[in-house]
């Protein structure tokens, strides 16, 4: 039994991705849209969070999706679906940012402020997941990316090293900088978030 065979066997023991993919590989394309419908939250979410453009969720999921299909056939099944998934995904992100030129910096908390103005603040009604969006799209994308793997996909460390294609202790520094600078963005509106 060569490598590759220990590792489907190894592979679909663990994993109904990997019970997915080998039949997408074998030429059941129909198992393709099996995929797209367990990651695309995830993917979109991600996107979304990366790029935080609402507009381009759909643009860019579609082109990982397109990559995904196109290089299926590639995968080694030598870490999970959902790492080589994230990378391909992190990556198409980064090639969007790259043509729109935008590079994410910290924004100072007056131009937040301004920017959500005194009067939405007053009203009754505060939407605390707008405000936290709003926050987090404004960390770096070294910062953002990691912190959502994390703290909203569930990822473990390791898991998003491979992803990121760095050291853990890379990952864990990174996460701690984002929850820092989130507190110190997220500190004029603690008020209306702990109601």
């Amino acid at each position: 039994m060569s490598d590759l065979d220990l590792n489907y066997q190894q592979a679909l023991n663990q994993d109904d991705d990997f019970a997915l993919i080998k039949r997408f590989i074998e030429g059941d394309e129909s198992t393709f849209r099996d995929l797209v419908l367990k990651h695309k939250d995830k993917v979109r979410n991600l996107v979304y969070i990366t790029v935080g453009n609402r507009e381009m969720i759909d643009d860019i999921s579609q082109d990982v999706f397109i990559s995904v299909f196109n290089k299926l056939k590639y995968f080694r099944f030598e870490s999970q679906f959902t790492t080589w998934l994230y990378r391909i995904t992190v990556n198409k992100c980064k090639d969007h940012l790259r043509k729109i030129k935008i590079r994410s910096i910290f924004i100072p908390i007056k131009d937040s402020e301004e920017e959500y103005g005194s009067s939405r603040m007053s009203s009754e009604y505060v939407d605390t997941t707008e405000i936290v969006q709003h926050a987090i799209s404004k960390l770096p994308e070294k910062l953002r990316v990691p912190l959502i793997m994390r703290e909203v996909d569930g990822l473990s460390y390791k898991e998003i090293a491979d992803t990121l294609d760095c050291e853990v202790g890379t990952v864990k520094s990174r996460i701690f900088r984002a929850r820092e600078s989130l507190k110190y963005l997220l500190q004029p509106f603690e008020k209306d978030l702990m109601t």
